[in-house]
């Protein structure tokens, strides 16, 4: 079912990076979300894990993976990993993945799941998700597990120089779009790369308009 999730749904859709499909391919989807979801666990969705968070749909997630070029021996930042699955997709590419989540729960679980697979090169760090993990800055990647309205500046501001962040960013009403930030000579670049629907990040969706 993974393969074929793979070679039916994410390659014909302009995904051709082999690093990220191998991720892709070595983590067990199921193993990150509710037994109840596990028939569910290869469809192109985005798959709910209650309280506002949820496990990214496969092709946007392959699509970011694919736009930030990550490289074997690079430290990613990984904001709001909920249950830990984008995190273990990145341990197959990075050489280090610091995972931050806000809630203590998800720390707990997504540090068991990724136990529970042996995978020893992701660190789960309880932080607030808008102030990244400056401590450890910089970051050759920071990748969003989630659409943000905006790109907080303290989080840009710990991205390595050469360093690639990527994110899916939605203002309020407009389309989302997957967006490649890269610093050169220590001044950030924005591109947007494609287009994508993926519900917010708490604490990231627009702040809500004052009506009369």
């Amino acid at each position: 079912m993974r393969k074929t999730m793979v070679d039916t749904q994410i390659r014909p859709n302009q995904v051709d990076d082999e690093i990220a499909l191998n991720a892709i391919l070595a983590t067990p989807r199921e193993a990150f979300i509710p037994r109840a979801l596990h028939g569910v666990a290869y469809s192109d969705a985005n798959l709910s894990l209650g309280g506002g968070r949820f496990v990214m749909e496969p092709l946007v997630l392959a699509r970011l993976l694919q736009a930030a070029a990550i490289q074997a021996e690079d430290i990613v930042l990984a904001i709001g990993c909920a249950t830990g699955y984008s995190a273990a997709v990145l341990s197959h590419m990075a050489g280090t993945v610091v995972a931050i989540e806000s809630e203590s729960v998800l720390v707990e679980k997504a540090t068991d799941n990724l136990s529970g697979l042996e995978i020893d090169t992701v660190a789960v760090m309880q932080n607030e998700l808008k102030k990244g993990y400056p401590t450890q800055a910089p970051f050759d990647t920071i990748f969003f597990d989630g659409a943000v309205d905006e790109i907080p500046t303290d989080i840009a501001d710990q991205l390595a120089e050469n360093g690639r962040l990527v994110a899916v960013v939605k203002a309020d009403g407009d389309v989302g779009k997957g967006v490649l930030v890269t610093r050169r000579n220590g001044k950030l670049n924005r591109r947007e790369v494609f287009n994508a629907e993926i519900p917010y990040l708490p604490g990231f969706e627009p702040a809500a308009a004052f009506e009369f």
